[in-house]
């Protein structure tokens, strides 16, 4: 394994069973992005860079390039990005990269012969967010992130700008012949998730998607058949944690490389304790224990015993980000108060403590990127501290927002301890805003934006018009077929929708969610979008929803 560290060079790992152990070494270069390709003749290759992209021939231990074998790969203006991944398929050399500036894309690179010449395809996947609006941001933010707060929060953009594209990423086939691509997004302050995308080869070049719809990837489709059973399992139980266990559980991470000797599992059975270093604020102090907040809507609950906290030590539940935010019991010489700390502001409000033991709460809504803290004296009464936080996606951490438990002293002192007694995550919708298909329900599909408008069928042609009857019989592979009294609801030539008289896949509709939650409806025929055209027109040939919600391709289902 090979692994990009800032300010060092490349980290090497190795093994000969994943399971370990592992051997670290450190490359002679860093290389930024890298893939590294073994060829059949056993030589193996380093790609790496952005824009101008360069290729070089490791050494045998794969920490150094051979002498004179560093060349460029791309020029500048090739269109070519970073996050190389490097393969062979039938015999072609294939290079899939990312594109971020402006709409972020995926460019590929192809050539019959590792020294070229390279022939550049700008887009195998483009403007795929799945209608996802682009949420807060920090105005001139970049690389190197060198802003102070407070800073200037441009609001949500509704324009279809590819800010939130599928980016970086790879491809890969099964044992059974399928061809398939992973790539990330920037789901807002949610942080960056992982896309599954199927792989349509055309002309020669891996696409994200499916046939009439290449570069745009389905949200919902059948799962890649691997050839053998592999159940549902994640290496956590789940993201609440009691601190029975002698060891953390593996979803935590620590902010900063830990202080061994100033945490404890086993001091006290059933509590984390966290011992306070000095720290100039909560962005610097060690042992912040974080796990990374999940959405659409998640809640944060926890329970500390502050007695042994000393003066000047603080100790609590903040969302790290940039900026970022806290609350928390903090000790002074005269007892004991809540505070809560706000970076983008440099603001602190305070509420009285009634003792030592104080549960706090923050409450994140991933769609609105807001997030409200509050706390209580006994766990079930809170009571809110401070108004609603706007969470951000930034380039300061390259992460979404991240729960952190936390203790500290800011009078340049070390201190006494918390002991956090549990953490609570609740998670109303972990499947995300999707509703069981209404099988075998009677009911009308009403445009999103505008409830009382749909289709209806005139002389065998669906057009916009006051929503008609339709029953939603389920077929296989969470795919629909719509029932009108006259028929299916089916796709002919040019998209068109009509009812009756065609069979087969031209009556079959992948039901499918945006992520607010309306539905959307992708014909099979066409792969593409059952949309409403402003002229009264319904077709299924939207690539996809937009942002904006405005393309007539959002629909609620409304039973009779």
């Amino acid at each position: 394994m090979f692994s990009n560290v800032n300010k060092q060079k490349t980290q090497i790992f190795t093994a000969t069973d994943p399971r370990g152990p592992w051997t670290h070494t450190e490359a002679e270069y860093n290389y930024h992005d890298l893939a590294v390709f073994f060829d059949d003749d056993g030589r193996a290759y380093v790609v790496w860079g952005y824009r101008n992209l360069k290729i070089a021939e490791l050494d045998e231990t794969l920490h150094r390039i051979i002498p004179g074998t560093e060349r460029d790969l791309t020029p500048p203006d090739s269109l070519m990005g970073e996050g190389a991944h490097f393969y062979m398929v039938d015999g072609k050399y294939i290079i899939t990269s990312a594109w971020f500036a402006g709409p972020m894309r995926m460019p590929c690179a192809r050539a019959d012969h590792i020294d070229g010449p390279w022939e550049i395809n700008p887009a195998i996947s483009i403007d795929e967010d799945f209608g996802l609006m682009e949420g807060y941001k920090i105005k001139g933010a970049g690389i190197p992130f060198t802003l102070e707060p407070p800073f200037e929060i441009v609001p949500p953009n509704p324009a279809q700008n590819g800010r939130l594209n599928l980016h970086q990423g790879g491809i890969v086939d099964t044992p059974g012949g399928e061809w398939w691509a992973w790539s990330m997004m920037d789901y807002n302050s949610l942080g960056r998730l992982t896309a599954l995308s199927p792989i349509t080869w055309h002309e020669g070049w891996p696409y994200f998607g499916l046939p009439g719809n290449l570069g745009r990837t389905p949200r919902t489709w059948a799962k890649p058949n691997v050839a053998k059973a592999s159940p549902p399992s994640v290496p956590w139980p789940q993201r609440s944690d009691d601190f029975l266990a002698e060891t953390l559980n593996p979803l935590w991470q620590w902010n900063h490389v830990p202080v061994s000797e100033n945490w404890s599992l086993t001091e006290r059975p059933g509590h984390l304790r966290l011992k306070t270093l000095p720290a100039q604020n909560f962005w610097w102090a060690k042992n912040s224990l974080t796990q990374r907040a999940v959405g659409p809507i998640s809640t944060a609950t926890t329970s500390l015993d502050g007695t042994h906290l000393k003066p000047g030590d603080v100790a609590g539940l903040a969302l790290l980000g940039m900026p970022w935010r806290w609350i928390g019991l903090a000790r002074t010489e005269t007892g004991y108060e809540i505070r809560l700390f706000d970076y983008q502001t440099g603001k602190t409000l305070i509420a009285p403590a009634t003792g030592p033991i104080v549960h706090l709460r923050v409450a994140c809504d991933f769609l609105t990127e807001e997030a409200q803290f509050s706390f209580s004296s006994d766990g079930q009464k809170f009571e809110n501290l401070g108004e609603r936080m706007i969470m951000i996606f930034q380039l300061k951490t390259f992460q979404g927002i991240r729960y952190a438990l936390f203790a500290y002293n800011d009078l340049s002192q070390s201190g006494g301890y918390a002991d956090f007694d549990r953490i609570e995550i609740d998670e109303p919708h972990p499947r995300g805003l999707m509703e069981p298909i209404p099988a075998g329900q009677r009911g009308a599909l009403v445009l999103a934006n505008a409830p009382t408008s749909g289709f209806t069928a005139e002389l065998g042609t669906v057009v916009g018009g006051p929503p008609m009857d339709l029953r939603v019989e389920a077929a296989e592979l969470g795919r629909v077929i719509l029932h009108h009294e006259d028929g299916p609801l089916s796709v002919t030539a040019g998209g068109v929708v009509t009812v009756g008289g065609v069979t087969g896949s031209a009556t079959h509709w992948q039901w499918m969610e945006t992520p607010t939650g309306e539905v959307i409806l992708m014909s099979l025929a066409t792969n593409r979008f059952l949309r409403i055209h402003p002229d009264g027109r319904v077709r299924a040939d939207s690539p996809g929803p937009t942002p904006d919600g405005r393309d007539g391709t959002r629909f609620r289902f409304v039973t009779a």
